[in-house]
């Protein structure tokens, strides 16, 4: 079987395992037996007064039209089908309405520009300015050996991994990478708003003279990429950045270290891939001098603190080549074929043994009787087998979660 053939069989069987209803009484009741924990309360605050605070600076889209961004997210997580990607995606939207807004923070309320301080830390640390060092020799072919991973790669690879973690990787995983992704940028660009720090390009254009915030971004090598192309588009891009001293964490670092360690984690067999290109964008970012060694050395320390400190303990264990392991766990194309055949009928799989969720498909016509009545069982009763059981509520058709985690339907 052909690889095109195996993704397109897996994607298949991924649609038919996400929540298509649109019905909003389905999301109130599981709101309703939704039982948070103290750190998804303490995080959910945060970023709703995070939220809030940016919304208040933003004036572009003014008032009232801007109200019209939370209305939008409200609606979405009373929809169960928009609520199973926007409520795991909400770290993500916090990271992006963060890095949007803080071009509205008056300069009378932003803090100093830091121009010697990554230069002389990186002195101290490694003993020169590696930086330099790597932009003291340039040519086309590494100008597009860099412009591949840091000004294509960066912005489209985390959408193309959520794809493969979606169809593949197990139940939890999605969210997972949404999470970690998403607190990991978020935090980045909190703190590059609270320190901001000079890039290499500005002390090649400015020297170490003192910077202010009417200094525009600058493309720095992407301005050879736009030459080559015959185009200003990373020049117009960079020229209205919300964050133009934003040196320190490197984000590009960080994005693509934790690439790395996901798609190392649930696919191993091709980690040394993995590895190479993250290390392809470090090299990028300091030669078309964007950030220095120290940057991309403390994007890629937030990365492994979020990736470990967030990972589910269901998913720490690392998988085999998991494209073929799940294939085979999942009977993807026996999954495909019941989404077909799909008569409404509830049944068991104990085959997911880490899933508390159930499947919808047909069973034959001499096969519709209940083997078990563990189903129906008081919950007292169902401790020892409850990873192999349906819930009542389950039964009841409205999915409702258990205790401290908001179930958003079989999208994970």
């Amino acid at each position: 079987m052909s690889v095109f053939h195996s993704i397109w069989t897996a994607f298949i069987a991924a649609v038919g395992r996400m929540e298509t209803s649109a019905n909003p009484k389905v999301q109130i009741a599981r709101l309703r037996h939704w039982r948070p924990t103290w750190p998804q309360i303490a995080s959910y605050t945060c970023q709703a007064t995070l939220a809030l605070f940016w919304l208040y600076l933003m004036t572009a889209p003014p008032f009232p039209y801007k109200i019209g961004i939370p209305i939008t997210y409200i609606v979405t997580l009373f929809l169960p089908v928009t609520a199973q990607f926007f409520i795991p995606a909400t770290p993500i939207f916090s990271y992006l309405l963060s890095f949007y807004s803080s071009r509205f923070i008056p300069n009378e309320y932003r803090p100093t520009i830091h121009v010697v301080l990554l230069p002389t830390l990186e002195t101290v640390l490694y003993g020169a300015n590696i930086s330099d060092l790597l932009t003291r020799y340039t040519h086309t072919v590494l100008d597009l050996i860099a412009w591949v991973p840091y000004g294509v790669g960066h912005f489209t690879l985390p959408f193309v991994i959520a794809f493969f973690i979606w169809i593949f990787a197990q139940r939890g995983a999605l969210r997972f990478f949404a999470t970690a992704f998403g607190f990991m940028n978020l935090i980045g660009v909190l703190v590059q708003t609270l320190l901001p720090c000079a890039p290499p390009w500005y002390e090649l254009i400015y020297g170490l003279t003192p910077a202010d915030y009417s200094i525009p971004g600058h493309p720095a090598g992407l301005a050879r990429i736009d030459a080559i192309f015959h185009s200003n588009g990373y020049a117009k891009a960079f020229g209205v950045s919300p964050v133009v001293f934003g040196a320190f964490p490197s984000l590009h670092g960080g994005s693509a270290t934790m690439e790395a360690l996901f798609l190392s984690h649930f696919f191993p067999k091709y980690r040394a891939i993995f590895w190479g290109y993250a290390v392809v964008l470090y090299w990028a970012t300091m030669y078309l001098t964007h950030h220095y060694l120290i940057d991309v050395v403390a994007g890629a320390c937030l990365s492994v603190a979020f990736f470990y400190s967030l990972m589910p303990d269901e998913l720490r264990e690392p998988t085999e080549s998991m494209p073929k392991y799940n294939y085979q766990r999942y009977d993807i194309e026996a999954a495909a074929r019941r989404r077909e055949l799909r008569t409404g009928v509830w049944t068991e799989h104990p085959e997911d043994d880490d899933d508390d969720a159930l499947s919808v498909h047909s069973l034959p016509d001499d096969d519709r009787t209940p083997h078990s009545a563990m189903p129906f069982l008081p919950r007292s009763t169902q401790t020892r087998a409850h990873r192999q059981t349906a819930s009542i509520a389950s039964l009841s058709g409205t999915n409702q979660p258990t205790d401290g985690d908001l179930s958003l339907g079989p999208v994970r």
